[in-house]
């Protein structure tokens, strides 16, 4: 096993990985061969999809923590459970453990990755993998910061690999009906979005209350976990799924559900890659926790440069909303709702059930990405400019004024104290490049 030191020092060196153009990122002659980086959360479930798939063999398993519990609805997980789960559904003893990402994207055999790791290692490791050629599945919210994001992109486009984010509202049978009736007009112009997002902090994890500073378990390496984030003494509160409450790991509500519904509903519109100008009437008040301090209730509105309005907020019903001249439209998973009459609004629960997963639906299409039959349906480009919209509430909820913003430089305009929440920096020796 690696010292400190050593992984410390490894995950410093960029260089250390060998580019993409040596192993070529090419697509898989027969199977696919993943390997998976992060197995708490959402690693082991949408490792499901994978195992079921002929095409797919799940390799390798890397986690910083060896199975505890603290995951969702405190449920156990780590890489030994996960191995376990490989093991079972192959019949066999093959699937190899990892504590160090960077020895798993050294192996040649291993085509790509997925990436589900806490949102504050996701840029290190995403252009790791891509330097290292492997194509990658990474979960959302995309990055951190939207200086992450971006070079992110630039290491995948740098690097030509297949990229997949996860988020599988796109892959939902609801909102890809709701985009055909968008696209052809059914609403008209729409000039209106209304964006309901999850408010409060959940305690996921059933450890929100375990908040004391305590000796680090058996089998977390948890300063690993730590990595690029600030020094912080460990409790159970701070990892597991609730990571996701504290700035120096995630967004909150705002990033965690805004990688979703901000990014459908600029995928609804045909407007992915396009960006706000304005971020305008931010309020919203912040958590009274020892550790979780990210918004739980917020507002605030977009303006784009047609006169187009987001209404981000954390009182609006959970969904999206498409106002048109012409009607409205409204959407969450599985379910769609309009202001004309439309058969899919009227199917029972049973018949809902019968539709495709999404994820599984989003994870083949990722590997038929892979072997170049098709593109991926949620692009890296798209994810981050869905979660610089979820950045910039975050950046103005803080500053606790408007901003102007310029898509195209990725700037905020007149205003350096805005500007410098961009970027973070990154406990030493971990740096992007």
């Amino acid at each position: 096993m690696l010292t400190r030191r050593q992984i410390l020092t490894t995950a410093a060196m960029a260089p250390a990985i060998v580019p993409s153009s040596v192993f070529g990122a090419q697509a898989p002659s027969k199977r696919m061969t993943i390997g998976f980086i992060g197995t708490g959360n959402n690693g082991s479930g949408w490792m499901e999809p994978f195992l079921k798939n002929p095409r797919v063999h799940v390799a390798a398993v890397c986690d910083v923590n060896r199975e505890s519990a603290g995951y969702w609805n405190g449920t156990v997980r780590g890489s030994e459970p996960a191995r376990l789960q490989v093991n079972k559904a192959y019949g066999n003893q093959d699937c190899r453990v990892y504590t160090d990402y960077h020895e798993l994207l050294s192996r040649n055999d291993i085509d790509a990755v997925y990436i589900g790791t806490p949102d504050h290692w996701h840029a290190l490791q995403a252009v790791h993998a891509a330097q290292a050629g492997k194509h990658i599945l990474c979960q959302k919210p995309l990055a951190t910061t939207i200086a992450e994001g971006r070079a992110m992109v630039n290491a995948v486009h740098k690097a030509g690999v297949v990229w997949q984010t996860g988020s599988q509202q796109r892959s939902d049978w609801a909102f890809q009906r709701v985009r055909e009736l968008v696209r052809s007009g059914r609403i008209g112009k729409v000039y209106m979005v209304r964006i309901g997002l999850p408010g409060g902090i959940p305690d996921f994890g059933k450890t929100a209350a375990e908040t004391s500073t305590r000796p680090v378990p058996d089998g977390f390496l948890y300063d690993q976990w730590l990595g690029p984030a600030p020094e912080a003494p460990y409790s159970p509160a701070r990892v597991g799924v609730n990571f996701r409450w504290n700035r120096d790991y995630s967004g909150g509500q705002l990033t965690d559900w805004g990688a979703h519904n901000l990014d459908i509903s600029s995928w609804l519109l045909d407007r992915e890659n396009d960006g706000p100008i304005k971020i305008r009437y931010a309020h919203g008040q912040w958590a009274e926790h020892p550790i979780y301090n990210t918004a739980t209730d917020f507002y605030y509105e977009c303006e784009f440069a047609d006169g187009l309005r987001y209404q981000i907020s954390s009182s609006e019903r959970h969904g999206v909303r498409l106002v048109g001249t012409d009607g409205w439209i409204f959407a969450t998973r599985g379910n769609i709702e309009a202001s004309f009459p439309l058969p899919e609004a009227k199917l029972t629960a049973a018949e809902k059930k019968q539709k495709p997963d999404n994820v599984e639906v989003h994870c083949r299409n990722f590997v038929e990405s892979v072997f170049g039959e098709t593109k991926p349906v949620a692009p890296i480009e798209a994810a981050q400019r869905a979660i610089t919209i979820a950045h910039l509430g975050n950046i103005a909820l803080t500053v606790g004024r408007d901003l102007e913003w310029n898509p195209a430089k990725e700037q905020i305009a007149n205003d350096s104290a805005a500007n410098k929440m961009l970027s973070r920096e990154y406990r030493k020796p971990y740096r992007l490049g």
